[in-house]
């Protein structure tokens, strides 16, 4: 009988025991499951390398100038400023000389074959412009010196078609194609992503650096200040530097979001046009496929 009840207390013993350990453990392992589970940062700007969705981008295409010309340079003060207040890319580079495969390397994620300036070139394949509108969302390039919208001739006083990739493809509608001039004056009203062209003496092919300065500091500008405080984005870039081997060119992000930093990432055309995609969940075209998004220039959410 004593042995019974010996055996009874042990056994309740061994039960308080047991159940104040793992009371004495819960709080650890509720600690440590907390720790391991990453919170989620989908979406949120620069967080684990996720992209911004901007209401819009606003793409801005100079010309044949080496980045060393146009980043630190006296001739170009306002885009020295831009480049100092913002993103700038250190190590950007061109696909091609002369200009035309650029223009087609950034719009479609491919050069098309295309090793010159010819006009004309008619194309069917996939392009930004049909992505976006297949996704609901909107695209207008705007070209300086445009004679009039939808118009596809070659060229037209300091406006060439060499510079317009969108009017090559053409399953795309009239409208995506339009001079400068119809750039609305509210920016709400602009399309979800925009590409601007100045035209042959602004952008600084006919023209000087500080020719194409100007009109920046102008015609940028104003865009600037306003997406900063509207969710929206400026990236100003060349079509290729001055016929270098490197083709090293100037390449700017400013607006929402965006780090004021040098960024030593290489990058071209196609790095910019995945980053386009990926913002707006487009798949990648072409070469645009295997270059990774603009990267580290993310401010968090």
């Amino acid at each position: 009988m004593r042995r019974i009840r010996f055996l009874c207390l042990a056994g309740i013993a061994l039960v308080l025991m047991t159940s104040c350990a793992a009371a004495a453990q819960t709080p650890d392992a509720a600690s440590s499951s907390s720790t391991a589970a990453p919170t989620s940062t989908a979406g949120r700007p620069g967080a684990n390398g996720a992209l911004p969705r901007p209401a819009h981008v606003m793409v801005a295409i100079f010309e044949n100038e080496d980045a060393s010309h146009v980043v630190g340079s006296a001739n170009a003060p306002y885009l020295t400023e831009l480049a100092n207040s913002a993103a700038n890319f250190d190590d950007a580079h061109g696909e091609a000389h002369p200009s035309e495969p650029n223009y087609l390397a950034l719009f479609s994620g491919s050069t098309q074959g295309v090793t010159d300036d010819h006009c004309r070139i008619d194309l069917s394949g996939d392009n930004l412009a049909a992505q976006l509108q297949a996704a609901g969302k909107t695209f207008v390039g705007y070209s300086e010196g445009l004679p009039k919208a939808g118009y596809t001739g070659c060229r037209s006083g300091q406006y060439a078609r060499k510079h317009n990739p969108w009017v090559d493809f053409s399953g795309l509608p009239a409208s995506v194609n339009q001079p400068f001039s119809a750039l609305p004056a509210n920016y709400a009203d602009l399309p979800t992503v925009s590409f601007v062209v100045p035209d042959l003496c602004n952008d600084m092919h006919d023209c000087g650096v500080a020719t194409g300065d100007a009109w920046a500091r102008e015609h940028l500008a104003p865009y600037v200040s306003w997406a900063t405080t509207h969710n929206s984005l400026l990236i100003v870039t060349f079509d290729e530097d001055n016929g270098s081997a490197s083709n090293h060119i100037a390449t700017i992000v400013a607006g929402a979001g965006v780090r004021a930093m040098h960024s030593t990432q290489r990058i071209d055309h196609y790095n910019l046009l995945r980053t386009l995609e990926d913002m707006y969940g487009l798949p990648a075209l072409g070469k645009a496929a295997t270059a990774s998004p603009l990267a580290d220039i993310w401010n968090a959410g």
